[in-house]
Formats: C-alpha cells, sequence, structure tokens
C-alpha cells in the first residue's frame, strides 16, 4: 500500500519531468532552518528545494533581512518566500503552500523569573521581544493589551531577556534550542522555555501573486512534499539536522 502510495504521488510530477523552469529562492537567515553556513542552507531550504527539483523545478537560494525578502517578493525581484508563516495580509501579494513544517512557538523567561503561562492575558503584564514582520498566531497579533518589543533577531531578543530589558521572547522550540547550544551558549544556562507553547504555526512557501503558474507550483510543490514524506526521504533530511 505504500509502494502504491509513493507511486501515485509520483505520477503527479511526471509530466512535467522534462521542463525545468528556476525559481529564485529568498528567506532570512533563520537556523536550523535557513542558514547559508549550514550543509544544504538549513533543514528548510533543503526542504523546499528537494521538493521543488521533484516537482520539475530548478532553483537557487538568497538570503536576505526579512524585510527585505518579504519586499523583495512583492517587487518580484524573488519567486518564493520559503518560510512563511500564514496571515491574510500576505496573501495580498503572495499564493500559499501547504505547510511542509509545523513552527512550535515557545515563550522563553529568565530562569526563576516565576512568570506564569497558560493564557494569552497571562503575558499583559510583561514587555515580549518578538521578531520584527513575522506573523504569530491571530490571536496573539489582534491581542492590542500585548506589550511588544521588535528585533530584527531571537539572539537579539534572548540577550534583552538575560540582561531583563524585557521579561519573555518568543522563538521556535527547534531554533531556540539550536542557538542555545550554538551563538547563545553563554547564557543559555540562564533561560528557559515555559512549558505551555503560545502556538503551532504552519511553516508554508509563499509564491509571488504576479507569477502566472503561482498555483501550479503551489500544487506540484505538495504533491512532491506528500511523496517524500511516504518514501522516506523527507525523515532523513530532518533527520540529518536532527531534528527527528
Amino acid at each position: 500500500m505504500k509502494t502504491w502510495r509513493v507511486w501515485l504521488l509520483s505520477l503527479l510530477l511526471l509530466p512535467w519531468a522534462g521542463w525545468a523552469e528556476h525559481l529564485r529562492l529568498v528567506a532570512d537567515s533563520w537556523p536550523p532552518f535557513t542558514d547559508q553556513r549550514m550543509a544544504g542552507n538549513g533543514v528548510a531550504v533543503e526542504l523546499v528545494s528537494t521538493a521543488l527539483s521533484r516537482a520539475g523545478y530548478t532553483s537557487d537560494y538568497r538570503e536576505l533581512p526579512w524585510q527585505r525578502a518579504v519586499l523583495g517578493l512583492q517587487r518580484g525581484d524573488y519567486d518564493v518566500l520559503i518560510t512563511a508563516w500564514y496571515s491574510r495580509e500576505r496573501e495580498a501579494f503572495g499564493y500559499f503552500s501547504a505547510p511542509y513544517l509545523v513552527n512550535r512557538i515557545r515563550v522563553v523567561q529568565r530562569k526563576g523569573a516565576g512568570i506564569v503561562f497558560n493564557q494569552l492575558t497571562d503575558l499583559h503584564a510583561h514587555h515580549i521581544a518578538i521578531r520584527r514582520g513575522y506573523a504569530y498566531s491571530q490571536a496573539f497579533m489582534a491581542d492590542d493589551q500585548l506589550r511588544t518589543v521588535d528585533v530584527s533577531s531571537f539572539e537579539n531578543a534572548a540577550r534583552m531577556v538575560h540582561r531583563g530589558r524585557v521579561s519573555l521572547a518568543l522563538e521556535d522550540e527547534y531554533v531556540a534550542r539550536f542557538l542555545f547550544s550554538n551563538s547563545l551558549k553563554a547564557i543559555a544556562g540562564d533561560l528557559e522555555l515555559l512549558p505551555m507553547p503560545l502556538s503551532e504555526n504552519g511553516l508554508h512557501i509563499l509564491i509571488r501573486l504576479s507569477h502566472g503558474e503561482h498555483a501550479e507550483i503551489a500544487r506540484r510543490f505538495d504533491a512532491a512534499i506528500a511523496a517524500m514524506q511516504a518514501d522516506g526521504s523527507y525523515a532523513a533530511i530532518m533527520a540529518r539536522y536532527g531534528l527527528q
């Protein structure tokens, strides 16, 4: 049955095997998902580029600060933003694929701070460092009583928590743990993740609406990801980055 499913998913891609349009991929640095210093440029880049290759596309990857990456997609400088959380505003200029990965967003505090988080109202009394331009959960983004401080990176947010400039920071669990073992190793012992996640966000590719084949690219990408999940190649890529 599994062999039949893999064959069927692969068959969806066969009509395009002899045609290879080139797509320009873009994202910001967000290790271990995207980082040009890593083998394969990070797990998200490897998953996306592999799926697009199976779907009949060639691609190259460029890394920019987040706002420049989004602006580049809007201007048509790039075709695909590879690490996009869903937001209604982004549908004005981009077409979302199905989610190909799930980000579990966690709240970070200084160890022993004693902050309890069970619902959003528990956060109203605290200043929270968030990544500039990111689309967190709809409930979080709509809560005008939250006191948020925009920062350019989680490294900056974590250091602000450590120094007491803000009480909390938000980040994907995989990212936080990866950075705690690397660039934030010196302060990681003073920080901790609160038990309850803020949200679980699906990670999508966002294809510029001005590309005439945006819906077809998404359809073929989704089919390729499903085939990779069925044949084990998706899990193998995740495992290489220690994310299984």
